[in-house]
């Protein structure tokens, strides 16, 4: 009940807070309540649970990359304040996430702080770190950190900066958190040293930053930056630079778009040249401010990465989980009755040959049939015991379909409790022959069929704000769909009017 009071709590703040900022997403997080229902119903989640829960509601950006890549020291300049350590070395082996803060003084707070609440990213991210690593979800301030600055530009986003791939300790723990993090970010930034060519811990990199990603739909948020490219400056090469990059990316199936070359205002070499620097100047002032666009623009991909979010997840549940559901449903049926069968059979035959060999058989036929209450007694001992040894082999039947619900349920791209709704769908009073999951119906389909077509209104909703593909000022706009909206009634009336 209390982490059900959090989760309530938690909604209605996040409403409050965005009643002003985006009404759009205020609609969504209540078609967000909606769809908890039907999974409350179904057994999906928990009452203490809601899939508004399992997505960041502020705007992310991560930046990973491997050490000495330069990261802190551009999210120092971009903060226009010194918050990262930087360095050629390992400076930083956590992961850390940064927020706005109104008080001037930067603060450090352990992981604990991103694991126990459920406004940041990483909530309850120990229990992902101990499924690939025991005993590590305990050690969760070895991994995050959460730091606060007081810099304009954080405001109405968080920034995620990474450790380098090439540590080795904690390397399957550091995967995991940063598949996590890429999976919850509106951008990611993706660094790389122009002074290393590509070192064995670059191919780790490569491989799981770029491999891993271009085939992914969202694959337009990862940006891919050459930094330090100051660098080149004294053999005047960058071109020759970028080229072998851009072949390491091709030899990993990359072979689109392009490279963001940069190198820090503030620490830069020298470049003696006037002409030479202005033209690394002209490049680099150039991408950073693409770069920073992209950065600013996040909220906007925020806003649509929510309302996909909650049709993503409500095509899953009819796609995919009603499915497996229903599959697990048939081959639970199939094993309660061989299990029936067998059981049941053997108890028979053994009966059947205990009586046989002993004489006895008739002799209890006889007193079953010599009065009422013997006879009452009998059918009370059979269907009882029946009955009770039914249930038993429904419940061991359920148990052995623990484990390939399991796997199941780490195939689907959002945290579903499978083995918590085929529970609730082979309780005791749920008939064998049932064939659907329990909660599942005719009004559970129209209710994620509506969340559906309310998901693609959003979207048109978030187009109009965005977007005027018309030209039409906001008066011309609204004069212009009550123009539209009288037509339609006018239309909707007329087949009426004509049987009439």
């Amino acid at each position: 009940m209390a982490d059900q009071n959090i989760i309530e709590n938690r909604l209605k703040h996040l409403e409050s807070h965005l009643e002003k900022e985006n009404p759009v997403l205020l609609n969504a997080v209540q078609s967000f309540r909606e769809l908890d229902k039907v999974a409350y119903r179904m057994g999906l989640l928990s009452r203490s649970e809601s899939f508004a829960t399992q997505i960041p509601w502020w705007p992310l950006i991560s930046i990973l990359g491997t050490f000495s890549a330069g990261k802190s020291t551009f999210i120092n300049n971009y903060l226009e304040t010194q918050l990262q350590r930087s360095g050629n070395q390992a400076v930083d082996d956590k992961f850390t996430v940064i927020c706005y803060s109104e008080d001037p003084t930067p603060h450090a707070l352990p992981g604990v702080a991103l694991d126990s609440d459920p406004r940041f990213p990483f909530y309850k991210i120990s229990r992902e770190i101990e499924l690939v690593a025991q005993g590590e979800g305990d050690r969760i301030d070895a991994y995050l950190q959460l730091k606060s600055c007081n810099s304009e530009r954080l405001k109405g986003k968080i920034l995620i900066d990474s450790p380098g791939f090439d540590a080795d300790a904690q390397r399957t723990s550091t995967l995991r958190i940063t598949d996590h993090m890429v999976d919850l970010s509106d951008l990611v930034l993706v660094f790389f040293d122009a002074r290393h060519p590509e070192p064995g811990a670059m191919r780790d990199t490569l491989e799981h930053l770029v491999s891993k990603t271009i085939h992914r739909p969202d694959s337009g948020k990862f940006l891919y930056i050459l930094n330090q490219i100051d660098t080149t400056a004294q053999e005047d090469n960058p071109e020759e630079v970028i080229a072998a990059w851009q072949r390491a990316l091709g030899e990993h199936g990359l072979t689109a778009g392009r490279f963001y070359t940069i190198y820090s205002p503030t620490a830069s070499i020298q470049i003696e040249d006037d002409q030479l620097r202005q033209r690394y100047e002209s490049k680099r002032d150039k991408d950073l401010a693409e770069i920073h666009g992209r950065m600013a623009q996040v909220e906007i991909e925020r806003a649509y990465r929510i309302v996909a979010a909650l049709e993503k997840t409500v095509r899953e549940i009819e796609e995919r989980v009603i499915p497996t559901l229903t599959d697990a449903l048939s081959r639970w049926k199939k094993r309660v009755l061989w299990l029936d069968g067998i059981i049941f059979g053997l108890i028979a035959a053994l009966i059947l040959g205990l009586g046989i060999s002993q004489g006895q058989l008739g002799n209890w036929w006889q007193w079953i049939r010599e009065t009422t209450l013997h006879s009452g007694i009998f059918l009370a001992v059979v269907l009882g015991g029946g009955y009770a040894l039914h249930l038993g082999l429904r419940k061991l039947a359920a148990r052995s379909l623990s484990g390939w619900l399991g796997k199941q349920e780490q195939g689907l791209p959002v945290k579903i409790d499978l083995a918590g709704a085929f529970h609730k769908s082979t309780r005791p009073w749920r008939s064998l022959m049932s064939k659907t999951p329990a909660g599942w119906g005719r009004a559970t389909r129209r209710k994620l069929s509506a969340l559906i077509n309310r998901a693609d209104e959003f979207v048109q909703q978030l187009n109009d704000r965005f977007t005027n593909p018309s030209g039409l000022t906001e008066a011309e706009q609204a004069t212009t769909n009550e123009e539209n909206a009288v037509e339609r009634t006018n239309l909707e009336a007329s087949p009426a009017a004509e049987k009439e």
